[in-house]
């Protein structure tokens, strides 16, 4: 049996991003936990802004071949304005049904405040819509200034958690997803 591969997807585009911490810190749990990893920094690539009669613009190929590559993939993002980065979305826009259907996928937010929660439930609307296995465990990192600092999340509290969710990853990387849901069924831009 091979090692599962686990994608970790960094929606940040600061040079010294928490979530980038956070997204390698799970990554290496997903090592620790027997599968090979990937971190796929969306700051290193050329993503247009998605326009659908260009679907190949810049980096994108590469982006999304790397994503349909993985077992599992960890999307992470910073909180702005109570949802998911505009970077992030720009990414899961040039993906689809090739790239997430029936995947495994791990949800990791990144907060200034206490309250990033409503940024996870966007993003697991989103995987519903592209028919993935979503982890029921996710990854918060509220009040990220007091959680992070020099490049490691100094919280136990919240490691445990950001580790557990790259072991779960690979833990989860072969399920059996359920049968497509509603969502999935009733995306009519998925044949686009």
């Amino acid at each position: 049996m091979t090692r599962p591969n686990v994608v970790g997807v960094v929606g940040s585009l600061r040079d010294e991003s928490y979530t980038r911490v956070a997204i390698q810190r799970a990554l290496e749990a997903a090592e620790d936990a027997g599968g090979t990893t990937e971190l796929l920094d969306l700051r290193e690539y050329d993503l247009p802004v998605f326009d659908a009669d260009d679907r190949d613009a810049g980096d994108a190929p590469e982006v999304t071949r790397r994503i349909r590559d993985a077992d599992s993939i960890l999307l992470g993002t910073p909180v702005y304005h109570g949802s998911y980065s505009a970077p992030l979305k720009n990414a899961l826009d040039y993906c689809g049904f090739d790239e997430f259907e029936n995947k495994t996928v791990g949800l990791l937010a990144v907060a200034g405040g206490g309250f990033p929660i409503t940024a996870l439930e966007h993003l697991r609307s989103v995987c519903r819509a592209l028919n993935c296995w979503v982890i029921p465990h996710q990854a918060a990192v509220p009040r990220a200034r007091e959680a992070v600092q020099r490049g490691a999340i100094i919280d136990d509290g919240i490691d445990e958690r950001v580790a557990r969710l790259g072991e779960e990853a690979v833990q989860y990387a072969n399920i059996e997803p359920d049968p497509p849901c509603l969502e999935s069924v009733e995306n009519i831009g998925a044949d686009d």
